[in-house]
């Protein structure tokens, strides 16, 4: 038996699809509904209803090649090995990074939200917990007691965590499907839609902004949670494209009303002394609009709720990201202890451990829920290009391994995906894009520690493979610096042209990208995985049978001589 076999024989696999449904929507429904509705407003408008169903057919579209992915390889930390068996190290460690970058910030961003809707309490002491702009001291302190408990929810064991989060769940989607309807009972106005510059007030181009940076990809991303506990699902063909399409159908029913009561229920005289949607300025946006309509026990709900959702989400990324830690072990980027799941509990503890050190550096540095929002969304968008790239270079080199899950249309639908990731990185606007394309870059060392160590003939393969990922990041971070005005660039490139630019980048690169993929040792070794696995199966398969038919010869005996 390999390590990794062994490592992943002491995950439970006990989530079924209500449980994985819940993961998937549980993080969804997480701090983006308490602040997205005014964010995406603010910078699309009323237009921002648009934005989130526009979010989710992007999430869908790259969410489905996922799902096929996800059943091929049932394992622990899923996202962050596809591109490691397409493509080898390189690709498969930077789209790991990305994803990992993009999903262990959401956990200080969670406590953030609890602790920014906190300070608009009817106390002194909390009023000093947020400054308008970001946490002050007593802020982060609070919010890192908040790291802690998230931490310890997930250390004991996975039943703990599944029950504890499915009752979470069922509180965080009842809770805004209540608040967008008592909102819309409480004031409805519409002429907010056709007042303050109309529906579209600052263009087209704002639509799309908002879907990459408000917090919409943030929101959505949730959708991966689900595939990275593969190694713990029940009948992962069957229970993982339940799981991530459900969670997504229902979040956007969901965010769409809360976006359309948010946008009804702000007062005329708001608007009126803002003199914009961009100007609004609500700490607690959905409390403060229940305050202002007399409705004191949904605010008191909404306080309540903005710590019983974020903390929910915030307790299934910590599980999610440890699983993410211990697929970058088994990539063989980290040390071996990252890799080790305790025999009893079933949970990885050291990269528990590691992702909290993380999530408090990251709260040290970004103390604000935006400004956490738009690292996220955007790293998140770097990592989702390899699903639609990895999904069909593995049809092509692995064509007999089991696919639980086969969509005829994936031929289709990959190279669309790819359009859409990069569209939406695009659209997340210079500098932004180019920051978090740096940020990549500082996670290089790390690979290069393992990987140049090893002989060239060796290493060089892995090059060649990853290079269309290394270029498509330089290419698209010059294309966002010379693009439209409208998107933060030079303008270089004219509207309308930009788009038609980023589309054929992504078209180019998605076949750059399934050309380069190569039967790398990690794709070896996971279909021999899979092949011993199957073997074993029939193995037991067998016995089981032969126990059965002796059970009922032996029992047949026993009647014929009585």
């Amino acid at each position: 038996m390999s390590t990794e076999q062994g490592s992943h024989s002491n995950y439970r696999r006990t989530l079924g699809p209500v449980a994985l449904t819940a993961v998937g929507l549980g993080s969804i429904i997480g701090s983006g509904w308490l602040f997205g509705a005014e964010r995406a407003a603010a910078i699309a408008g009323p237009a921002a209803i648009l934005a989130w169903v526009i979010g989710a057919a992007v999430a869908l579209t790259i969410a489905l090649t996922y799902t096929e992915l996800g059943s091929m390889f049932p394992k622990a930390g899923g996202m962050v090995r596809y591109g490691q068996y397409s493509h080898g190290s390189l690709a498969g460690y930077l789209a790991a990074w990305a994803n990992w970058i993009a999903i262990v910030s959401v956990i200080p961003g969670e406590a953030t939200a609890s602790v920014q809707y906190m300070s608009s309490w009817d106390f002194s002491w909390a009023a000093g917990l947020y400054n308008g702009k970001e946490l002050t001291g007593s802020g982060v302190a609070l919010a890192s007691v908040l790291l802690v408990f998230y931490f310890f929810l997930n250390w004991f064991a996975i039943t703990l965590f599944a029950k504890t989060n499915n009752a979470i769940t069922v509180f965080k989607v009842v809770v805004p499907i209540l608040t967008a309807g008592a909102l819309m009972l409480a004031h409805f106005d519409t002429s907010n839609v056709k007042d303050n510059g109309g529906f579209t007030p600052n263009g087209w181009s704002a639509v799309f902004t908002a879907v990459a940076v408000s917090g919409i990809v943030w929101a959505y991303n949730g959708f991966q949670s689900p595939l990275n506990m593969a190694g713990e699902a029940r009948n992962p063909g069957k229970s993982l494209p339940k799981a991530v399409i459900g969670s997504i159908v229902i979040a956007l029913v969901i965010y769409v009303a809360l976006q359309i009561a948010f946008l009804m229920a702000v007062p005329a005289a708001d608007l009126s002394d803002a003199g914009s949607w961009a100007h609004l300025s609500y700490n607690s946006p959905l409390a403060d609009l229940s305050l202002a309509w007399g409705l004191n026990w949904l605010a008191m709900l909404l306080y309540a709720d903005a710590f019983i959702s974020p903390s929910g989400t915030g307790m299934i990324y910590a599980a999610t990201t440890s699983r993410m830690i211990h697929g970058v072990q088994e990539n063989g980027h980290l040390p071996g202890i990252f890799g080790k799941v305790d025999p009893k509990t079933g949970v990885p503890r050291p990269a528990l451990v590691l992702n909290l050190v993380v999530a408090f550096l990251f709260l040290a540095v970004f103390r604000g829920w935006g400004s956490l929002a738009e690292i996220v969304s955007v790293a998140t968008v770097i990592s989702y290009i390899t699903g639609p790239v990895a999904v069909m270079s593995l049809r092509r080199l692995a064509p007999g391994l089991n696919r639980p899950v086969k969509l005829r249309i994936m031929p289709v639908l990959a190279p669309i995906a790819m359009v859409f990731g990069s569209l939406v990185l695009y659209w997340g606007r210079w500098p932004l894009t180019g920051k978090v394309i740096l940020i990549m870059a500082v996670g290089l060392p790390v690979w290069a520690w393992y990987e140049l160590r090893k002989p060239w003939a060796e290493l060089k393969p892995h090059l060649k493979a990853g290079a269309w990922m290394v270029a498509y990041l330089v290419v698209m971070a010059c294309v966002s610096w010379a693009g439209g005005t409208d998107f933060g660039g030079q303008g270089y490139l004219a509207e309308g042209w930009d788009i038609v630019t980023v589309v054929l980048i992504g078209l180019a690169f998605y076949v750059w990208g399934v050309r380069s993929a190569w039967r790398n040792p990690s794709l070896v070794a996971v279909e021999q995985e899979m092949a011993d696995a199957e073997a074993a199966a029939a193995v037991e398969a067998d016995a089981a049978e032969r126990d059965g038919l002796e059970g009922t010869a032996s029992g047949g005996r026993m009647n014929a001589s009585s």
